[in-house]
């Protein structure tokens, strides 16, 4: 059963895939759902248990003409489970497929080289992606991210340590930078 059907015209040049899957996960900071391309690579996830929130962060030239659910993702599921229970390097070679301007493409890239449990604020991130005083499209960068946890957004915050915002709810993002700190 498709959670999504759509048709899509054949455009020449377009990237629009016909069948995409999707799977939740429960984890301790709730349900995580992702939605991936028929290679894996992730299309959209988060702190979810509803797909309707995720399919609105697709691109449009990424956008599958269908969703179906599946139990298990493969490697996806893996990584999730892994992560959640102590590997959190486990979603660092997890393929990510998002698209925007070259800024943000850059970001989200530098963005997945921010460490777990070694946060940076949207200064020095904005400084990490090569535009110091850029720091609102750093902020938009984090934003628009379709791929939370494989494109850790989570490990952005504000000057001081607040923690700013998050797409998913500031209490799934204190558990995640707490899931993230070494304990001594």
């Amino acid at each position: 059963m498709a959670l999504l059907r759509r048709s899509t015209p054949d455009e020449e040049g377009s990237d629009i895939m016909s069948i995409a899957h999707t799977s939740t996960v429960d984890t301790p900071a709730g349900p995580f759902t992702a939605v991936v391309a028929p290679d894996g690579a992730v299309l959209a996830s988060g702190w979810t248990g509803d797909i309707a929130l995720l399919t609105p962060q697709i691109h449009a030239s990424l956008m599958p003409s269908e969703i179906t659910p599946r139990a298990d993702l493969g490697d996806v599921t893996k990584a999730v489970v892994a992560y959640h229970e102590g590997d959190l390097t486990s979603i660092d070679t997890v393929e990510v497929r998002q698209r925007s301007g070259p800024f943000l493409q850059h970001a989200w890239d530098v963005l997945r080289t921010v460490r777990p449990g070694e946060p940076v604020t949207y200064s020095e991130y904005a400084e990490l992606s090569g535009r110091p005083a850029a720091i609102r499209a750093a902020a938009s960068a984090c934003a628009r991210n379709s791929a939370a946890l494989f494109v850790p957004c989570h490990r952005v915050i504000r000057i001081g340590g607040n923690l700013g915002g998050f797409r998913w709810g500031l209490d799934v993002k204190r558990w995640l930078l707490a899931h993230e700190t070494p304990t001594p």
